[in-house]
């Protein structure tokens, strides 16, 4: 099975389209787990144990860990969510060109699925794309507020630049496995970008600390159930007060998401 068809029974198994990003700021960790080897990971085990139930997928995000400790806490993140059922999507954002872009495909052996940037064309994601099994999703359209500057932009055909990226990953998902990347912020957009690509699942984030519309983001995020909506902050740092206690408070914050979103799933 292809990443898509492991996450559709993934949904499934745990009623939940709840994406848990793992980006554990070193700033922001618990006092009392600095004396562990490697503190991130110490972290993260704990917030797997407390979230795995409602975690249909964990996005760590690769600018958390790119130190050698950090990668080391990587794998072992990645080893850990995997013993518990639950596919690893790394939010990398990477593209490049020739051997550097191989390069980066080889991080799809650890990861079930990746981000990328579409910046640079078809040929600096190809490695990616001819992969199968893993899962592709495609920067789209950005929750950020300089998003704009460049995804707003008018083609010579009257559409923004956000759409025609849209239009091309339907294009590049020759092997059904090809997703967006569609911010929660606005939701009008997310309308218009399900009714121009019906079939590609969208990673939708936004919703937990930006405040984004959770309706919307189930309504127009999901292609026949499947698609994922992220809470990084808002699950993982929920009990940032709470000392040793802390995991307790996420476990929570996952469990309040997943109700909250399966009010709108069909």
């Amino acid at each position: 099975m292809n990443f898509f068809d492991r996450l559709h029974d993934r949904i499934r198994t745990v009623d939940s389209v709840v994406s848990v990003g793992l980006d554990p700021d070193q700033s922001r960790l618990p006092d009392h787990l600095a004396e562990h080897d490697l503190p991130r990971w110490a972290f993260n085990r704990r917030i797997i144990d407390a979230t795995h139930e409602h975690a249909a997928v964990y996005k760590p995000n690769a600018a958390f860990y790119e130190d050698s400790d950090g990668w080391r806490a990587l794998d072992e993140t990645i080893a850990y969510a995997h013993g518990k059922d639950v596919p690893v999507l790394l939010d990398a954002k990477r593209a490049d060109i020739g051997n550097t872009t191989r390069q980066y495909a080889q991080l799809l052996e650890k990861a079930d699925a990746i981000t990328v940037n579409p910046y640079m064309g078809r040929d600096s994601l190809q490695p990616f794309l001819s992969n199968e099994e893993a899962g592709v999703f495609v920067l789209c359209r950005t929750s950020n507020p300089g998003g704009s500057d460049i995804q707003d932009l008018e083609l010579e055909t009257g559409e923004p630049v956000y759409e025609r990226v849209a239009a091309l990953a339907d294009l590049w998902n020759e092997n059904d496995n090809v997703g967006l990347v569609v911010g929660a912020t606005k939701p009008e957009e997310l309308e218009d970008l399900r009714e121009q690509v019906p079939d590609l699942p969208f990673l939708v984030p936004g919703v937990g600390a930006q405040g984004g519309d959770a309706e919307a983001a189930v309504e127009y995020g999901l292609a026949d159930g499947v698609g994922l909506v992220n809470s990084s902050r808002g699950i993982i740092f929920a009990g940032e007060d709470d000392g040793e206690e802390f995991a307790k408070a996420s476990g929570q914050a996952a469990k309040r998401l997943k109700k909250r979103l399966n009010q709108y799933r069909d």
